[in-house]
């Protein structure tokens, strides 16, 4: 049986010219990058080359880039680090979008129990957040405002240079997730103005365990770890030199041909989009059609119309040989409704009945036809609609 792979948002495979840039830094040039000597300035080299190279890629200086073990921690890092600061302050106010990554989530509930206060700003039935009820949130306490750049689950690209612009003129600081837009859609940290954000490898044909967290110049940041003087006491360990290898290597790979992918997934979305829409009335499309990635499409049966199990639905598409995925990887074996769905207004059950597809550079089209027409044999076959 052939298998198609359509879970890209929760990573992608390793590139084979990425493995090639790379093994030469796992055995032959091994030194560690924090040693003087020849073998560590020769790793040491190989770092800063590929932290210029990132930097590059995104409108940032070098001094900049901080290199983390993911995106997890990147975000972990940019809440803990800044509320560390503002903390002696009187700010204690944190504001997050209701479709944020767990990363964030999670790590704004943990500083609310050590008593910050945490604001969730609703989003529009498409995922978006308003200027306006950010401008509304902000208080004089308020110290950053975190709001994911491309949702994982639903696709949605926010406005940011807006939403930024709401923050900056109150003072506040804003961070953003860009985990999933990396490499995806245009993004300059001076464009944006943008004062933190967070990036991985993995999601963009990377290798896994390694990520960067961007903090503009001037802005103070409490490191999360303590130890060593590496990354310029930001963040202390000893670097993985083959990783940031990698890492810059998948970068620059995904920026050569942006434009002609991003119009290639754009047309796989339509396709998947249009042949379900068409062959199940009862579908709800919760990916908008623009200001959105296009390699992520995801949908929903909706349960005042038709009844099917959500985990029948993602198990039955596995052993037809099609790998999807209900939602964030960092969720999938959780059987709890996705809060990104449910922040879109799906209920409960329609939550639970959502399928997320995912493409990329592997991706072909007839990958993207096979996979709409089993996901309308097996709706059908495992589902009941309801009579009108």
């Amino acid at each position: 049986m052939r298998r198609i792979y359509l879970d890209y948002a929760a990573t992608t495979p390793t590139d084979k010219r990425v493995v090639e840039a790379m093994t030469p830094y796992f055995s032959g040039i091994f030194g560690n990058a924090s040693s003087i000597h020849g073998f560590g300035r020769e790793a040491k080299s190989a770092l800063e080359n590929s932290r210029a190279r990132i930097a590059g890629l995104i409108g940032a200086r070098e001094s900049e880039l901080f290199f983390t073990s993911g995106g997890t921690e990147s975000d972990n890092s940019a809440l803990f680090g800044v509320a560390a600061k503002f903390s002696h302050s009187g700010k204690k106010h944190l504001i997050i979008s209701s479709i944020e990554h767990h990363a964030i989530f999670n790590a704004a509930e943990s500083l609310r129990k050590s008593g910050f206060d945490v604001t969730v700003l609703p989003v529009d039935a498409k995922g978006f957040v308003s200027r306006d009820e950010l401008e509304d949130a902000i208080t004089d306490e308020t110290f950053l405002v975190s709001i994911i750049h491309a949702n994982n689950e639903i696709g949605t690209i926010q406005n940011l240079p807006e939403l930024i612009g709401a923050a900056h003129d109150r003072g506040v600081l804003f961070h953003t997730d860009a985990v999933q837009s990396f490499c995806k859609t245009r993004f300059d940290v001076n464009k944006f103005d943008v004062d933190l954000a967070s990036f991985t490898a993995h999601k963009i044909y990377g290798p896994k365990g390694i990520g960067a967290l961007y903090i503009k110049r001037g802005i103070d940041f409490e490191p999360m770890f303590h130890g060593g003087s590496q990354e310029r006491n930001r963040r202390p360990g000893t670097e993985s030199v083959p990783l940031a290898v990698g890492f810059a290597k998948a970068g620059e790979l995904c920026a050569q041909d942006s434009d002609k992918e991003q119009m290639r997934l754009s047309e796989f979305n339509l396709l998947l989009r249009n042949k379900i829409s068409a062959e199940i009335p009862e579908v709800i499309i919760n990916s908008p059609e623009e200001s959105s990635l296009p390699n992520i499409l995801s949908v929903s049966i909706n349960s005042s119309e038709h009844e099917i199990d959500g985990e029948a639905l993602i198990i039955n598409m596995d052993l037809e040989g099609v790998a999807v995925t209900s939602g964030s990887a960092c969720s999938s074996g959780s059987l709890q409704p996705s809060h990104v769905i449910k922040a879109i207004g799906r209920d409960d059950k329609t939550t639970m009945a959502t399928v997320r597809f995912s493409f990329g550079r592997f991706t072909t089209e007839d990958d993207i036809t096979t996979a709409a027409e089993k996901f309308v044999k097996i709706v059908n076959r495992i589902g009941k609609r309801k009579p009108n």
